[in-house]
């Protein structure tokens, strides 16, 4: 269809006549072809998946500390002596009783001492049957008053020495005799050997563990602490406990008052409980409570990694899905902390995030 050029009258103003704007645009109106006039914008893509409206929770901040698991009995045992290592043949993780042979000491130098003593006490007993015998002499002399006094005491006095002297001697070769059997050291409970600090030839010295021992008893938690997280707690507090995956529940039984010198850190022992399921030595992770504060937490499955951008999808008052960048914090079991990016009341999708994309509809799906 031809249409004939707008032509104007002589002397026709557009800025007196705004009435030929308005003709002039009806006439270009007229112009446009009418599919392209009755073309319009294509419905969004529909997608069936669930979502959840986000509600703020109290959350408690916790202090993580690095803890062991170790025996409530649980002995080091050492060497009162100092000398070489001649035999130590147990091993890690083996069973021993209590009484039982770990390891000996060469006992040289015990076994010179013992014969020092001995020594020493035979010349005591003998200067001891010496003093006797003069003071059964002298004593007779001294009742027939062939002496004097003074000679008479003196003779006691030696006697009274003398037997002094083979008890001191005495007392030497118990000491020594003892110290021999310090060579030979057994386990004092029965148990487990669970660490060999250690080897044959090695030199051992008093206070120096040779090897650790845990006997039958309930498993603990032993952590070290700042004095800024022990103040907030007492003996009996519930703390939680992450190991291999598992979140435990830990009762305080022990904290000792006392600063480490070297850390500045306080020892604390907390009991486990019986179904733990943990092995002494294991590594777990002790939560010490310092405070709440309302915290947003959404399902570890919402949350989508597209193009290396971590984010969720929300869902806004029309059901369209628009992508969203945010800021995680700590996982609690399937829940993870949002530190930024989303707000109370907003609604998340949570399921089929393969097929949403920006700008699809969200239906069809359990809406919460």
């Amino acid at each position: 269809m031809l249409h004939a050029p707008l032509r104007f009258l002589p002397g026709l103003s557009l800025k007196r006549t705004p009435l030929a704007l308005l003709l002039a645009a009806a006439l270009l109106s007229g112009c446009v072809r009418p599919d392209e006039a009755a073309s319009t914008a294509a419905a969004p893509r529909l997608v069936a998946a669930q979502t959840l409206k986000l509600a703020s929770s109290n959350l408690q901040h916790l202090t993580l500390l690095s803890g062991t698991v170790v025996s409530s009995n649980q002995v080091q045992v050492a060497s009162r002596l100092m000398g070489y290592i001649r035999t130590l043949t147990v091993k890690e993780g083996q069973t021993v009783k209590a009484g039982e042979l770990l390891f000996q000491i060469d006992p040289t130098d015990i076994e010179g001492q013992v014969a020092q003593a001995r020594a020493g006490l035979a010349q005591a007993q003998a200067n001891f049957a010496n003093a006797k015998g003069d003071d059964e002499r002298f004593g007779n002399l001294y009742n027939d008053q062939a002496i004097p006094k003074q000679q008479w005491d003196q003779t006691q006095l030696r006697y009274q020495v003398a037997r002094q002297q083979v008890a001191a001697a005495q007392a030497g070769l118990n000491t020594a005799l003892a110290q021999m059997r310090y060579a030979s050291v057994t386990s004092p409970i029965a148990g487990v050997v669970v660490q060999k600090m250690a080897n044959q030839g090695d030199l051992a010295a008093p206070g120096r563990p040779v090897l650790v021992i845990e006997g039958q008893g309930k498993l603990q938690v032993q952590t070290q602490v700042p004095g800024e997280v022990y103040g907030k707690i007492r003996i009996g507090d519930t703390v939680q406990m992450f190991a291999h995956g598992k979140t435990l529940q830990g009762i305080i039984a022990q904290a000792v008052p006392v600063t480490d010198p070297m850390s500045h850190t306080h020892t604390v022992k907390i009991d486990l409980p019986a179904n733990a399921g943990l092995d002494s030595g294991s590594f777990v992770r002790v939560g010490f409570p310092g405070g709440s504060s309302p915290q947003l937490r959404v399902p570890r499955a919402a949350v989508v990694d597209r193009a290396g951008m971590t984010g969720v999808f929300v869902v806004d008052r029309d059901g369209i899905a628009h992508y969203r960048l945010v800021r995680l914090g700590a996982q609690t079991g399937d829940e993870i902390d949002v530190q930024a990016g989303l707000s109370a009341d907003d609604t998340i999708v949570t399921s089929n995030l393969a097929a949403v994309e920006n700008g699809v509809k969200i239906g069809g799906g359990n809406r919460g």
